[in-house]
């Protein structure tokens, strides 16, 4: 509890200035982090980022999370960039002699779509407004907190065993009730796009992505049989353990909330 405690201070000490300022800072940030987590879900399949496969993987993020805004890469070749990526990944199937195999070329794509997905969204939310990248972090903060809370006091009946066995349903539903609290407040402090029972039907569908962004984090380290995606964090695991409920939330809160606004 120490040793988590203690990275956790620290990693709130320089993640939180980061995302105040805003700008380059955010956006170097999400690269990084980004850039880890591939190299976690890699390396679940036993694939090295700095293998072939996985350099090229990584070239596939970069385009994937070029921001909006700029002309770094126009986003009328992103598309193209990303076919002739697949198909260099699916020609070394044929060059490596099948030791790197179309399984293996699929999941280089779905890992790289994955995160890297999750992860642009985190800055182009920013860029939205930094009562947005707020309000996703207080909903997954809260639904964990929730789902925890009512799990250890009224937890019977488990959510899905065979891949979170500690979930219970009453948890999944107590982080949902709790996530309602973001809602109301920022509906009352913010100029939000969506009045407040639109705002509190949206926050419990972030809510629920949350809980399904871990369990989809969870499933896929029972499949490779591992623990925690990496040791980058001591006592927390990986950055992917950490940022599972976000890749799924920042998406859908862009689509249902940010959209909105006139």
């Amino acid at each position: 509890m120490k040793t988590r405690t203690i990275t956790a201070i620290i990693a709130m000490a320089v993640f939180l200035p980061i995302v105040i300022y805003g700008g380059v800072p955010v956006l170097i940030l999400a690269y990084s982090l980004a850039i880890v987590a591939l190299k976690e879900v890699l390396s679940m399949r036993r694939i090295k980022l700095y293998s072939l496969p996985g350099l090229i993987s990584l070239v596939a993020l970069c385009l994937i999370m070029s921001p909006q805004r700029s002309q770094i890469v126009e986003s009328d070749f992103q598309v193209p960039f990303l076919i002739i990526i697949s198909l260099i990944l699916l020609s070394h199937t044929v060059i490596s002699k099948n030791k790197f195999s179309f399984v293996d070329a699929s999941f280089c794509m779905l890992a790289v779509a994955y995160v890297g997905i999750g992860f642009m969204y985190f800055y182009e939310t920013r860029h939205q407004g930094l009562h947005y990248l707020l309000f996703a972090l207080l909903v997954v903060w809260l639904t964990d907190t929730g789902a925890y809370i009512f799990g250890r006091l009224f937890g019977k009946r488990k959510l899905w065993p065979e891949i979170s066995p500690n979930k219970t349903i009453e948890g999944f539903i107590g982080g949902i009730a709790c996530s309602t609290i973001v809602a109301v407040v920022f509906a009352l402090t913010y100029d939000m796009p969506l009045g407040m029972l639109p705002l509190v039907i949206v926050t419990w569908l972030l809510s629920v992505a949350g809980q399904l962004g871990d369990l989809v984090e969870s499933a896929l380290k029972r499949n490779f049989g591992v623990k925690d995606s990496g040791t980058l964090l001591p006592g927390h695991g990986g950055i992917l353990d950490r940022f599972d409920s976000f890749i799924f939330v920042l998406p859908l809160m862009n689509i249902f909330l940010i959209n909105f606004q006139s």
